[in-house]
């Protein structure tokens, strides 16, 4: 739900500003909207987790984030629908924590753990190639609507699944910072808005500076706070590990990287080769399905034997490898000769990364800070993909625009043009996977992990 809802939307978009009536300048809030409560909540989100208890949490999260869809689908009028846009948000920081750190705490058994994460892994990189299809679908044979509503039948199931299989474990309730809650979520928040300005207005805006040195700010006061709180919002021996912090850059740099390829080869795909949103979702398949075989493998088999700093460099080196390979692309292009072969090899990095890089992130926490934990790696992941809007847009529109100098605007030169933008930000994309390789090889250490029981059953 919560990684499918953030690519579904986008199909919807145009039909949803037919219906609703609403400004190509405003269009971008059904995104920002979502983003600034999922991104900006996220640790407070698991600490609640931690608190209340993570099954009870879950399906809280659960609930809520499926009643703000049907709002959403139900809207008429632009406000409501951004309002239910901003509690799925919310809720969906409550949500992914909660999921997340179930997983750690339900499957202490190395080899199930291993095949759990690997399924998660899988879930959670192929979520956005299958919300494009999805979204495709939905808004092509029913309504836009539907791309919304289409969480309430997800909830229905997963609620379920949690009342039959789940049960309650005691646990102990963990205080809450206060002062480190009130800055860590005010500075995640002027992170993120400051990144939706830069993609809305540019980098050099007055109003994107200032968010952002406001975030950077209330974040090293808050580190400063969580140094001395007996009470952490956010321990930070939790991402002063070396196997966590290699993990949640590794996070980190996929999401910023992975953005080029969901919305610029969306572009792509049906602009320039005139395919339908089904068309586009179908064509993203062969890279779920390379993310799924290498994502179930590498968590259950290599993770265990050789660790993750052979495994999560290599994903990125692929990673980057396809992104070179989508650089080739122009106005003649073929998606068999020229935007698969990319598509698959970055499909098989991916896998490399997500699973072995969720597991690692996440290995021995204790189970009073699983939420919290989760938390963090959830964070890293929604920051990167933040960032990748504002920077590789920001980018691509630079060489468009450059790309068009001094040219007669004829349709083909500006669809020359476009493209020119999409390989550009394809080489930054590359750049920026090669670059998080060699940081995360340096970090992580050698060897396989300890996967012994991560977090011990509380006592009865």
């Amino acid at each position: 739900m919560v990684v499918l809802d953030a690519t579904v939307v986008n199909i919807a978009l145009p039909s949803a500003q037919q219906a609703l009536h609403f400004s190509d300048s405003d269009r971008q809030w059904v995104v920002t909207a979502y983003t600034l409560g999922f991104g900006s909540l996220l640790l407070l989100g698991g600490r609640l987790s931690d608190l209340f208890g993570r099954r009870r949490t879950l399906i809280i999260g659960l609930v809520g984030f499926a009643v703000a869809s049907a709002a959403g689908g139900a809207a008429q009028s632009f406000t409501t629908l951004i309002a239910a846009r901003a509690v799925q948000g919310i809720f969906a920081a409550i949500l992914a924590p909660a999921a997340l750190s179930l997983l750690t705490t339900t499957f202490t058994d190395p080899k199930e753990r291993g095949t759990a994460f690997g399924v998660f892994g899988a879930i959670a990189g192929a979520g956005a190639g299958i919300g494009l299809l999805l979204g495709g679908f939905l808004t092509e044979y029913l309504s836009w609507r539907w791309c919304l509503y289409v969480n309430l039948v997800i909830a229905v199931v997963a609620v379920t699944g949690v009342l039959v299989l789940l049960s309650t474990h005691a646990r102990s309730r963990p205080r809450l910072d206060i002062r480190g809650t009130q800055t860590g979520t005010a500075g995640l928040f002027a992170v993120v808005y400051g990144f939706s300005e830069a993609d809305r207005v540019g980098w050099g805006a007055s109003s994107t500076l200032a968010f952002l040195a406001a975030g950077v700010a209330l974040l090293a006061i808050f580190t400063a706070i969580e140094r001395r709180s007996e009470h952490p919002l956010l321990p930070l021996w939790i991402v002063a590990d070396r196997n966590r912090g290699g993990s949640l850059l590794a996070m980190f740099t996929t999401a910023i990287g992975m953005f080029a390829v969901f919305l610029f080869l969306t572009f792509y795909l049906q602009r320039t080769l005139s395919y339908s949103p089904v068309k586009t979702g179908f064509a993203f398949l062969p890279m779920v399905g390379a993310l799924i075989a290498t994502s179930t493998t590498s968590s259950t088999v290599l993770l265990p034997r050789i660790g993750p700093r052979r495994l999560v460099p290599t994903g990125m080196l692929l990673a980057a490898i396809g992104m070179v390979l989508l650089t080739q692309l122009d106005t003649h292009s073929t998606y068999a000769a020229h935007v698969l072969p990319g598509l698959i090899v970055l499909g098989l990095g991916l896998g490399l990364v997500f699973a072995p890089a969720f597991n690692t992130a996440t290995l021995g926490i204790d189970r009073d800070d699983s939420g919290v934990g989760s938390a963090t790696v959830n964070t890293a992941q929604q920051i990167g993909a933040s960032l990748g809007t504002a920077l590789l847009n920001t980018i691509a529109t630079t060489a468009t625009t450059t790309f068009l100098a001094g040219k007669a605007a004829s349709p083909g030169v500006v669809a020359d043009a476009a493209v020119h933008g999409y390989t550009t930000a394809f080489w930054w994309a590359a750049a920026i996977f090669a670059t998080g390789a060699v940081i995360c090889g340096l970090l992580l250490r050698p060897g396989a992990p300890s996967l012994e029981p991560a977090v011990e059953l509380a006592p009865a």
